[in-house]
C-alpha cells in the first residue's frame, strides 16, 4: 500500500468564518476533477450577503491607503516564484480555464503585475486627486460647495464571466478599495484565483477579508441570483449582451448596474511600421497581443489592418505573423479548445480555402490542429469571431480608413493596437475615438492594460462611486 497523501481537494469557494459551518461542498464539476463547489441555496446566501454588510463599518474605518497596501502585499505573493501561493495558483489555473501551464504562468505574471502595492497606489492616484476622500469629506474646489466624499456601494455583487483567469481578483480588489462589501461570484475560468486571493488576504488582514467572499456557482441559477441581486445596490456584470440582460431585468429599481459588454479588439499596422528595421518587431507584438489569453479577452485583436504601399506587404506580413504564432506556440502552447470551437476554426479554414481557389486573393497560413491560423482576408469576407489563436490580416490603401471600417461595430469597440502610423497617430486615435474605440496602444501593451486604464472609457474605482456633497 502507497503511503502517497492524496492532494486535498479544492474548495470553490470562500466566505468570512462564520458562514462556513453552513456550506458543505459536493465533488467534481464541469470536468474539473478534485474540486468541491459549496452546496448553496438562498438562505445560505442570503445569510452571506448579511455577514458581509455587517463587515461595512469595519471597512470604512480602515484607511484607503492601508488597505491598499494589504491588498498589495497579498498581490505580490503571486509574483514570487518560490511562493507557496504562487504554486497553488498554477496548480489550479490550468485545470480551471483550458490555458497551457506556460500560458497560465505568463497570464498570471501579466495580470498579478496590476496587484502589487504599487501598482494599486498609483491607481488610487490616477483616479484622484486626493484618494483619501475615500477616508472622509474632503474641500471642494467646486463654487459653492463646501466639500465632497466618495462612497463605495453598500453592497456589491460581482458576477465575472470567467474567460481570461485573474479579471475576478481585480473585481474583488476594485470593490475593497472603495470599501464596499462584495461577493463575487467568477465563471468557471477564473474560479481559481479569486478564491486564493481572498485566502491569502485573510491571513493578511482578516477584518478586511470579512468584507468579501467568492461563490463558485453554475450560471443562470436564477434563485441563488435573485438572492444577491435584492440585496445589491450596485451589480457589476463582466459578459454578454444576454448575460448583462438577464441580471439587469431581474435588478431592483434602485440599484445601479455597471456592465462590463463583450468586445472587439484589432489592430492597426501602417507603412512606417513595415520596414526592415521595424517590421519584426512588429510582427512579434502583433502575436503576442493574438496568442495571450487564446484570443478570449476583450483586449485581443481579432483582425489587423496592414496598410498597402510599405516595404513589407499585407501577404508577407500574414507569413511573418504565421511564422511568429508558431514559435509563440513552441513556448506558450495554445490551451484546450471545445468540439465546438475547434469546429468553427475548421470551418474558417475551410471557408477560406475555397475562397482562395476562387481567386479572390485569400491565403491561408495554419498551424498544427487547430493550434494558430492567419488568414490575409483582401475582401473582408471572412468571420472575424473565432476563439483561439485566430487572425485575420486586411489590406487596406490607407489606414484612415480603419476607423470607418469598424464604426458598424461602434458599441463593442474597445481596445485597438497600433504601430507605424508616425505623425499620423495622433488624428488616427482621434478618429477611433469618434467610433467607440476607448482605448489606444501599441501591440505591446494590449494585453495587459495598467490597472489605472479607462475600463470600456470609464475609471475602474470611479464607476462605482457614489459622491455626498456638502455646503455646510
Amino acid at each position: 500500500m502507497s503511503g502517497r497523501k492524496e492532494p486535498e481537494p479544492f474548495r470553490a469557494w470562500e466566505v468570512p468564518p462564520g458562514a462556513r459551518d453552513r456550506l458543505a461542498g459536493h465533488a467534481a464539476f464541469d470536468g474539473v476533477p478534485g474540486v468541491l463547489v459549496p452546496a448553496l441555496d438562498p438562505a445560505s446566501v442570503r445569510e452571506i450577503v448579511d455577514r458581509l454588510a455587517a463587515a461595512r463599518d469595519a471597512l470604512h474605518s480602515a484607511p484607503v491607503r492601508e488597505i491598499a497596501r494589504h491588498l498589495g502585499r497579498v498581490g505580490e505573493r503571486f509574483l514570487d516564484p518560490g511562493g507557496d501561493l504562487r504554486a497553488d495558483a498554477l496548480s489550479w489555473i490550468s485545470p480551471f480555464s483550458g490555458l497551457s501551464p506556460d500560458m497560465a504562468a505568463a497570464v498570471l505574471d501579466g495580470m498579478a503585475s496590476g496587484w502589487t502595492v504599487a501598482a494599486l497606489s498609483a491607481l488610487l492616484d490616477a483616479e484622484f486627486r486626493d484618494p483619501s476622500v475615500l477616508d472622509r469629506f474632503l474641500p471642494s474646489s467646486a463654487p459653492r460647495l463646501s466639500s465632497l466624499r466618495a462612497m463605495g456601494p453598500r453592497f456589491c455583487f460581482q458576477v465575472v464571466a470567467g474567460s481570461v483567469p485573474g479579471v475576478g481578483t481585480t473585481a474583488l480588489i476594485r470593490s475593497l478599495l472603495v470599501k464596499s462589501p462584495t461577493l463575487v461570484k467568477p465563471g468557471l475560468g477564473d474560479v481559481a484565483l479569486p478564491v486564493l486571493f481572498l485566502r491569502a488576504l485573510r491571513e493578511e488582514a482578516p477584518a478586511l477579508a470579512d468584507a468579501a467572499a467568492v461563490l463558485y456557482w453554475t450560471g443562470g441559477d436564477r434563485a441563488l441570483e435573485d438572492a444577491v441581486l435584492g440585496a445589491a445596490d450596485l451589480t457589476v456584470v463582466y459578459g454578454g449582451d444576454e448575460t448583462v440582460k438577464a441580471l439587469r431585468d431581474r435588478m431592483p429599481p434602485s440599484s445601479r448596474l455597471v456592465a462590463y459588454h463583450h468586445r472587439v479588439g484589432f489592430g492597426i499596422v501602417g507603412r512606417e511600421g513595415l520596414g526592415a528595421d521595424e517590421v519584426g518587431r512588429v510582427v512579434t507584438e502583433v502575436a503576442g497581443s493574438v496568442a495571450f489569453f487564446d484570443q478570449r479577452g476583450c483586449v485581443s485583436p481579432h483582425v489587423v489592418y496592414v496598410e498597402d504601399g510599405g516595404s513589407t506587404s499585407p501577404s508577407r506580413f500574414a507569413a511573418l505573423v504565421a511564422g511568429a504564432l508558431d514559435a509563440v506556440g513552441r513556448a506558450l502552447p495554445i490551451g484546450d479548445m471545445d468540439e465546438i470551437e475547434v469546429s468553427a476554426v475548421q470551418q474558417l479554414r475551410g471557408t477560406a480555402e475555397m475562397l482562395s481557389a476562387a481567386g479572390k486573393g485569400v491565403e491561408l497560413h495554419t498551424g498544427r490542429a487547430a493550434s494558430w491560423t492567419v488568414v490575409l482576408d483582401p475582401g473582408h469576407d471572412l468571420n472575424d469571431a473565432c476563439v483561439g489563436r485566430v487572425v485575420l490580416v486586411r489590406p487596406v490603401a490607407d489606414a484612415g480608413e480603419v476607423p470607418a471600417l469598424v464604426a458598424p461595430r461602434g458599441a463593442y469597440l474597445q481596445t485597438a493596437g497600433v504601430a507605424g502610423c508616425g505623425t499620423r497617430t495622433a488624428g488616427l486615435a482621434e478618429a477611433l475615438a469618434r467610433v467607440g474605440v476607448t482605448r489606444v496602444t501599441d501591440f505591446g501593451g494590449v494585453a495587459f492594460p495598467p490597472p489605472w486604464w479607462l475600463h470600456d472609457g470609464e475609471g475602474p474605482l470611479r464607476a462605482l462611486l457614489r459622491w455626498t456633497e456638502s455646503d455646510v
